[in-house]
């Protein structure tokens, strides 16, 4: 059977159709009616399929587990055990401290029903408004941007604009890899239309900058800087549109008195980019009949997030690119439902339909159409400052639904002190083993993406209906039905709740609920119905009552939802990020995306095949800051901050200028030893938007001498060793936990002991064999006492099921990959315990998986290139790069690599 869907990783919003047999999921492909995907998926949405396998079903959370003291472990419980108990420790803690010492943490991977509902529960029912986002983390300073500006929080464009746009501008983003589906329209576009210039601001050369006309590879943070001297040049070179901005734009005046000071020379030595850069960046922008800007991350998780959002939307307002095909300032969002979140007012600072809670009679109209006594005017509490309020102990019981901040919060040393000293913590999840459900005093079992049934809306507004395809294992259940059955719970507690205002049979009930409160606002969906959703599909707010379809591009009539209908400049100021260099941290830490990951990895993680192009968490830099380290690739590294410092392997990346390094985000807890790169950002905030600035911190960096290595691999066909091994980490002086294989899954431990440390003991050896179930008889074993070296490998059928490794691993990488590919031993068995880097000539180890969906190793390629193939010969050959298209930057590039290769060997060189 199939069920047409939505997928649950990024802001783009594809439609999936889901292959199942009304018990099990067993496969996902692209829709192709869907307008934002039109049939392609990403590799994450291509094997979404995989994460609901039996074997990942055994690593979810399908029962609620209650501590009953903070001493003893979880148990399970019942559902009405579950809830009443929650209902009873949220009430005590309201009766005894108010209603602001409860807190809820949510996420934009929930459906806006879910959303809403929680919304409601904390601001109707209990009187707080301490309900907050991880959207907070990733787009509330684009939210404070569109509505200083253009007077509310609504993309102005739509995903065909990128077929009408003379000149993109990516800023912040890796579209290549954080919005890929989205990616390969860019080169469809610019492959239909050569003539199209791409310009990329971001401090890496990554994937989407190698793609680009022009990279502008400003400092981190520079962002403002980098646009006001961008309009500096509009300016000058007469390029505005000054009837737009008389007739639809106020403050401008006092804009272009600012941006006089920045000249190209100015922002050029603010930025570190060349001042002719600039100015051809301007011109391709000005010169453009169509301009479109697409943004993300690097400007939104900034201290000064709001203004970098303001600078380059100015861009469009003054030279009147917006609201015509092919134009305008595009928000990307990084989880499926931020924008659903946003409109249904889940943050601590909005209400339902777009409403400002600072705002008096928009907290009477909520509180009218909820059916409540009022809203209250007390701001609540975002992100950062839930959790240094739960820290202070001024929090007495935490909800956190679908998100893990113990992973994703900045500060991380200061979040965890906070989660193991609230008296009570709820955790709604799917997954059990996150960092954050470890300090769950109360864990309950959420539906996951095949088993929940609602809407999402993506970053073109696009509101797309979630349909269950199979029902959720054991006791789970979707998250509004979960908010809801404890909603109605705590009123029968709380005192003045005679009625309730959760009557709600149906995930439909709560949708048409949310419709009447968007009436006459500026995201108004009283047109929409689940039926027209079913009939029509996917629709772009707004959809007025008595429409039939969506809204493709906003402010086409130059008319902006503020007080006078005009849109606003403001006058920005570059200010520096919260951390700056100096001789004792010199060196500047990003974060950002794998291609294959996603988030905290709670969902991808599970997945073997994803860990193919990047296995493993590493510490990217500049190869010249290696060498003036005496650092080499595959060295063990101290990357120390001003608030934490965790270890990782070095490797040598030509993405990074000079005192640069990168850390991708998705590493936490549960596949490294230590926190992961989180512990090292701070948690200042933008003063708007409340953003924390997680993209950037200063570090220093120090080789690490290592007096030994162990590696150990294990087939797992249950999915059940990772979790269990996760203790492991802590256990050496560093340590990674991940997976491996196609098919059927490895397990993959390696662990490092510092030079001053003895190598594992018997005891722990033994220990660590029964934990990867090497420990049967037949196991072969060999022991060097004297030089500390163990083997150990584990042979069933002539296939190599385990092996395990210390101190002599240099033959660990094609050992793991003869496990991985399940070929026999029987030629092989001798070399095992042999201390070689490289196995006989009769076996060849593939190298790093380039192509995730033909699986195409870099080995390959590099061959089938140097044999003189270009990119279309070797598509032909191994279909790389014809599916979801993740890949086809870098094919580009080693093909280009290999040419320049070429012409020096021809050269002598």
């Amino acid at each position: 059977m199939e069920t047409v869907s939505t997928c649950p990783y990024c802001g783009v919003g594809c439609g999936v159709i889901i292959e199942h047999d009304e018990i099990r999921v067993t496969g996902v492909r692209g829709d192709p009616k869907h307008p934002a995907n039109f049939g392609r998926l990403c590799t994450k949405g291509s094997t979404l399929h995989l994460t609901a396998t039996p074997q990942a079903i055994t690593q979810r959370l399908i029962h609620p587990q209650l501590r009953r003291h903070k001493t003893l472990p979880l148990e399970r419980v019942g559902w009405d055990e579950a809830l009443d108990h929650a209902a009873q420790r949220f009430a005590q803690a309201i009766d005894e401290h108010g209603p602001d010492s409860v807190a809820f943490y949510i996420s934009g991977q929930m459906l806006t029903e879910d959303y809403y509902v929680f919304n409601k529960l904390a601001k109707g029912l209990i009187g707080t408004n301490n309900v907050d986002s991880n959207s907070r983390l990733c787009m509330s300073s684009a939210v404070a941007g569109y509505k200083a500006t253009l007077g509310a929080d609504a993309p102005p464009c739509s995903y065909e604009d990128i077929d009408h746009a003379d000149c993109l501008l990516i800023a912040g983003s890796n579209m290549a890899w954080t919005h890929p589906v989205l990616f390969r329209r860019i080169e469809d576009a610019k492959q239909l239309r050569p003539a199209m210039k791409i310009i990329v601001v971001d401090p890496r050369r990554t994937d989407t900058a190698e793609s680009a006309d022009l990279h502008l590879a400003i400092l981190p943070g520079t962002d403002v800087a980098l646009y006001n001297a961008m309009l500096h040049v509009l300016l000058w070179e007469d390029f505005v549109d000054l009837d737009y901005i008389r007739n639809h734009t106020e403050g401008f005046d006092a804009l272009k008195a600012l941006v006089r000071d920045y000249t190209p020379a100015m922002a050029g030595d603010i930025c570190g980019v060349k001042p002719d850069d600039i100015v051809k960046a301007a011109h391709w922008f000005g010169q453009a009949p169509a301009a479109l800007s697409l943004y993300c991350q690097g400007l939104n998780q900034s201290s000064h997030g709001t203004d970098s959002n303001i600078a380059i939307i100015q861009l469009h307002l003054a030279t009147g690119k917006i609201g015509a095909p092919g134009c305008g300032p595009f928000s990307l969002t990084g989880q499926p439902n931020a924008m659903g979140g946003r409109e249904v007012g889940g943050m601590a600072n909005l209400l339902s339909g777009h409403r400002d809670l600072a705002n008096r009679d928009d907290r009477a109209e909520v509180a009218r159409l909820w059916g409540v006594s009022d809203i209250p005017a007390k701001p609540g509490l975002t992100a950062v400052e839930l959790f240094e309020a739960v820290h202070r102990g001024d929090i007495k019981a935490l909800w956190i639904a679908c998100t893990n901040p113990a992973q994703s919060m900045p500060d991380l040393l200061k979040v965890h002190e906070a989660l193991a000293a609230c008296p009570f913590v709820i955790v709604q999840e799917v997954s059990p083993n996150t960092d954050t459900a470890a300090y769950a005093d109360l864990l309950l079992p959420a539906a996951a993406w095949a088993e929940k049934e609602g809407t999402s809306t993506n970053s073109e507004r696009c509101i797309s209906r979630v349909r269950a395809a199979v029902p959720p294992p054991g006791e789970a259940r979707a998250d509004w039905l979960i908010a809801v059955d404890f909603a109605k719970r705590l009123e029968s507690i709380l005192p003045g709740h005679a009625s309730s205002i959760f009557s709600y049979d149906t995930v439909e009930d709560v949708f048409n609920e949310h419709k009447v409160t968007t009436l006459g606002r500026d995201l108004d969906i009283g047109g929409l119905s689940y039926e027209l959703l079913e009939s029509a599909g996917p629709q772009q707010w707004p959809v007025p009552t008595g429409s039939c379809q969506g809204t493709s591009r906003l402010y086409g009539s130059g008319i902006f939802p503020t007080a006078n209908g005009r849109a606003s400049f403001k006058p920005v100021q570059y200010r520096p990020t919260a951390e700056q260099t100096d001789a004792r941290f010199p060196l500047h830490l990003n974060t950002g995306r794998l291609r294959d990951q996603w988030h905290g990895m709670s969902r991808t993680g599970m997945v073997p095949r994803l860990y193919a192009h990047r296995p493993e968490p590493v510490l990217e830099m500049n190869a010249r800051d290696m060498e003036l380290r005496g650092i080499a690739d595959g060295d063990l590294v101290q990357v120390k901050g001003k608030r934490s410092q965790i270890i990782l392997q070095a490797a040598a990346s030509n993405a990074l200028r000079q005192a640069q390094t990168y850390i991708p985000m998705h590493w936490g807890g549960r596949f490294m030893t230590g926190l992961g790169p989180n512990s090292l950002m701070p948690s200042v905030t933008d003063p708007l938007s409340h953003q924390p600035e997680l993209k950037h911190a200063v570090v220093r960096v120090e080789r690490l001498a290592t007096g030994w290595q162990l590696v150990a691999f294990r087939r797992d066909d249950r999915g059940e060793m990772h979790a269990a091994l996760q203790p492991w980490l802590g256990r050496f002086d560093h340590a990674t936990l991940t997976l491996a294989g196609r098919e059927s899954s490895v397990v993959v431990l390696r662990a490092w002991g510092l030079s001053e440390t003895a190598p594992p003991s018997i005891e722990m050896m033994d220990e660590l064999m029964i934990a990867m179930h090497l420990d049967v008889p037949h196991t072969l074993v060999f022991n060097d006492d004297k030089r500390g070296i163990a083997k150990r490998a584990l042979i069933e059928n002539e296939r190599l099921l385990g092996a395990l490794l210390c101190k002599e691993t240099r033959a660990a990488k094609w050992i793991l990959d003869l496990v991985v590919r399940g070929g026999s031993t029987k030629e092989l068995r001798k070399w095992l315990f042999a201390p070689i880097a490289t196995p006989p000539s009769t076996y060849l180890v593939r190298g790093r998986v380039v192509c995730n969906c033909h699986d195409v190793s870099e080995d390959e390629i590099a061959a089938d290139y140097a044999s003189g193939l270009d990119l279309a010969s070797l598509q032909s050959k191994r279909n790389c790069g014809t599916s979801c298209g993740s890949c086809l930057p870098e094919l580009r590039r080693m093909a280009t690599q290999t040419m320049q290769n070429s012409k020096m060997w021809d050269k002598g060189l």
